[in-house]
């Protein structure tokens, strides 16, 4: 070997190790090689390659003779005359390619080339593209995005099949440097929204995504949103076929490596109203359940508060409801018994995520029945108050977004709180205090929250109101 080419391999591999523990971390390996007559070596983290694919790679290069190496004049004609193997690229940045070997590719340095080549043996662990158990639908696909970015890339473009399709990709976070891709369709996202997202991605500068969509979309926004704002600014999705259909809108979706969800920007409040079994039955049907969602949206909103002024004599109660007051004595005040039911309903919701599947049927028990029954026979509780609170729970499941769930519900607190302290004048100042909050929020895009109600846009407003068409 050549004493210069050997100084400048020898040197590479020192500046590769000072940056790769090989030897402190068991799962950092360098393996030496000779290719054809010259020294080389690989680095790779063990745990994300494919030992049948690193196989194939290593027995291909000690294949290789000494005259089919020398024929190649750099590192670009090594891998284009030795090295047979999909996704294979030169880079000559050190650190781009410690990078790439932390995603699980595989850096390979022979001695007399220029740069590094990079061999893409990657093999995450992966669980089943199975359905979301949060999006369930009573008809349609049944797959759904899982951690790997590629294979939620696959699931998209399988469902769009077209030149349009666009998928950017960037590394986020000085330490995680994380996979985040942007995807849109040209033609039907706006062209301004697209480079002013690229443009937030690009100068991102956080310490990483640890906790994946969620610290993005929190970057994202930035100093523009307010802590105090209950409102979600993006949507969320585990459905391929639900990202499909608001790309399709024009819509930017941002998919996040290791997460299972994608990000769907810009999401305004009506783009909630929608869901996926609207799409997959008739034209009837998919209006009816559009109806119920919004009206129950008014149910979870206002019952409570209009109960709470029925029972305190702040609105005249008809002869045919008087029924449906207490006029039972109570050791807590209607107001209090709400605001304890609202927090031992997130209590048990809670309580059910933690609790493993075999004792859920023993939660549910202890929680509606003994409990409901004791509280109730106890003094502190009215049965009404139980019955309004069980009913508000149930019509917040027909709600396809957990984040816009919560904001009505802080939304109804502040309503609760109106009414008990200002009567109706109250409740209708802080629903007058949350839609002004609403109406200053913005997407992450920088989008109206309200739109297409305002900007007044009435054909978009009407395709999200009723299901018109797919």
């Amino acid at each position: 070997m050549d004493k210069t080419n050997e100084k400048k391999y020898e040197g590479l591999l020192r500046e590769i190790k000072s940056r790769v523990p090989v030897g402190e971390s068991f799962d950092l390996l360098e393996r030496r090689l000779s290719i054809g007559g010259r020294e080389a070596a690989m680095f790779f983290a063990d745990a994300l390659v494919s030992g049948s694919m690193m196989q194939r790679v290593i027995f291909s290069l000690f294949s290789l003779k000494e005259d089919q190496v020398d024929r190649a004049k750099d590192a670009e004609d090594f891998i284009k005359y030795n090295l047979p193997f999909l996704d294979s690229l030169v880079v000559h940045d050190i650190d781009q390619a410690v990078k790439f070997m932390y995603s699980g590719l595989v850096p390979l340095v022979i001695s007399g080339y220029e740069g590094i080549i990079i061999i893409d043996c990657r093999d995450y662990p992966l669980r089943g593209v199975s359905e979301p158990s949060k999006e369930k639908s009573l008809r349609g696909s049944k797959d759904g995005f899982v951690e790997s970015m590629m294979t939620n890339i696959a699931l998209i473009r399988r469902r769009i099949r077209d030149n349009n399709m666009i998928f950017r990709i960037y590394s986020i976070g000085r330490v995680t440097k994380s996979d985040v891709s942007m995807a849109y369709m040209k033609g039907k996202a706006d062209t301004g929204m697209v480079e002013k997202l690229d443009e937030a991605l690009k100068k991102l500068d956080i310490k990483g995504l640890t906790v994946t969509e969620q610290t993005l979309v929190e970057s994202l926004t930035g100093k523009k949103a307010s802590r105090l704002n209950p409102f979600p600014r993006v949507r969320y999705t585990q459905r391929p076929d639900v990202a499909a259909a608001h790309l399709e809108e024009g819509k930017i979706a941002l998919i996040v490596d290791n997460s299972p969800t994608v990000i769907m920007v810009p999401a305004g409040v009506f783009d909630f109203v929608q869901d996926v079994d609207d799409y997959y039955f008739p034209w009837l049907t998919g209006n009816y359940f559009r109806f119920l969602r919004i009206a129950n949206i008014a149910v979870i909103l206002f019952a409570t508060p209009v109960y709470l002024l029925f029972a305190e004599g702040d609105i005249p109660v008809h002869d045919g409801l008087r029924f449906f007051i207490t006029e039972e004595e109570f050791a807590i005040s209607i107001f209090w018994q709400f605001i304890l039911l609202e927090i031992a309903i997130d209590g048990l919701k809670l309580a059910s995520l933690n609790t493993p599947e075999s004792l859920g049927t023993s939660l549910s028990v202890i929680g509606a029945l003994l409990l409901g029954e004791f509280s109730v026979s106890s003094g502190w509780f009215v049965p009404q108050t139980i019955l309004c609170m069980a009913v508000v729970a149930l019509a917040s499941f027909t709600q396809p977004s957990i984040e816009l769930g919560y904001g009505i519900k802080f939304v109804r607190v502040l309503m609760l709180i109106g009414a008990h302290s200002f009567g109706w004048e109250g409740m209708a100042a802080a629903f007058l205090i949350s839609m002004c909050v609403m109406a200053a929020t913005r997407t992450v895009t920088g989008n109206s929250y309200l739109y297409p109600l305002i900007p007044w846009d009435g054909e978009k407003l009407k395709r999200l109101i009723f299901r018109t068409k797919k």
